[in-house]
């Protein structure tokens, strides 16, 4: 018992090792056939290539696998095709642009194995409020919660190393939650995600050498809301997102809809000659995080990533007290 229980915690490992030797593998694979786009943060605008979420898919599922067939959990079997319905719907994105309506209403699809197979509890937790039931109600909840949480991924992944380092500091209060609350397969498949994410770190970085697309940032977002539903830290996962949440309905609002940022006429920040992001000027222009963060003056795109991913990291120590303020759950 006690060496099956070490082999399933060991599984989860695999996903750092393996995601870092994939993404390098597809870094030149994906250049040799030519799928790079242009750094458009960078001077001269080097190519780079895309998509790496083929390499985080593959290195988070691999050992969910292996560990479905040691435990049989269903919670494994609908947590990995959200996963891979979201990252289908992002590679046929990254393929062919798909419109910011219908690639929304197609992640929607991602959220059905989880209903399917009823993964979830329509009890939730609370602050000071105790333990509400949501009966009627939380099936629709889940419908917008996953394309809520893939979108709002989707909407951050706009500099280098962004979007895969606040993946893995957004996941370490589920972590956390799972281990506190007994929950052996959510704690498992939330440790893979930040193994797989933290992998493909090394190539997202600053100079970046691979970016995810709206493969790799989809599935991030769907497997991020799927682990959060299935191991009932709902609560907990919006805390953690809020800077994602704030900067996905602030872009919404004020471009009056879901439009894909590929095709906005007005850019919310602009380089300089010394290749430093300022916010734009323009009124119309979009509101986004970083517009916000630029307005005290221009700053590199290494600053702007470090400056959201410290704001990220004190939002996920106040996801980490709201699990201590609403107690141990069992």
């Amino acid at each position: 018992m006690q060496t099956t229980l070490l082999l399933e915690w060991i599984l989860p490992l695999v996903a750092l090792p393996e995601s870092y030797v994939l993404s390098r593998w597809l870094c030149r694979y994906l250049r040799g056939r030519g799928m790079t786009v242009p750094d458009a943060h960078k001077m001269g605008n080097p190519q780079v290539s895309r998509p790496g979420g083929p390499a985080i898919v593959i290195s988070l599922l691999t050992p969910l696998v292996i560990l479905y067939f040691l435990t049989g959990s269903i919670q494994i079997v609908s947590f990995a095709l959200s996963v891979v319905i979201a990252f289908a719907v992002g590679f046929v994105d990254d393929l062919r642009a798909l419109s910011g309506p219908v690639k929304v209403g197609l992640v929607v699809v991602s959220a059905l194995p989880l209903l399917a197979l009823h993964t979830y509890s329509v009890v939730m937790p609370f602050p000071f409020a105790g333990h509400i039931r949501l009966s009627t109600i939380y099936p629709v909840l889940i419908l917008i919660a996953l394309p809520v949480t893939a979108n709002a991924f989707n909407m951050i992944d706009v500099y280098n190393g962004l979007v895969s380092g606040f993946t893995a500091i957004a996941t370490v209060p589920l972590i956390i939650d799972f281990i506190f609350t007994g929950q052996l397969i959510p704690s498992l498949m939330a440790l893979a995600l930040l193994l797989a994410t933290a992998g493909f770190y090394p190539l997202h970085r600053n100079p970046a050498k691979l970016f995810p697309g709206d493969s790799g940032t989809l599935a991030l977002g769907a497997a991020y809301g799927a682990v959060a539903i299935i191991g009932h830290a709902e609560f907990i996962a919006v805390v953690a997102l809020l800077p994602a949440v704030l900067n996905s309905f602030y872009v919404i609002s004020s471009v009056g809809g879901l439009v894909e940022h590929r095709k906005m006429k007005k850019r919310p920040v602009v380089l300089d000659k010394e290749f430093k992001l300022n916010a734009a000027r323009d009124p119309d222009a979009p509101m986004t995080l970083t517009r916000m963060m630029l307005a005290d003056g221009p700053l590199t795109e290494s600053e702007v990533t470090r400056r959201i991913l410290y704001l990220e990291a004190f939002s996920a120590s106040l996801a980490i007290l709201t699990f201590f303020l609403l107690g141990v759950r069992i």
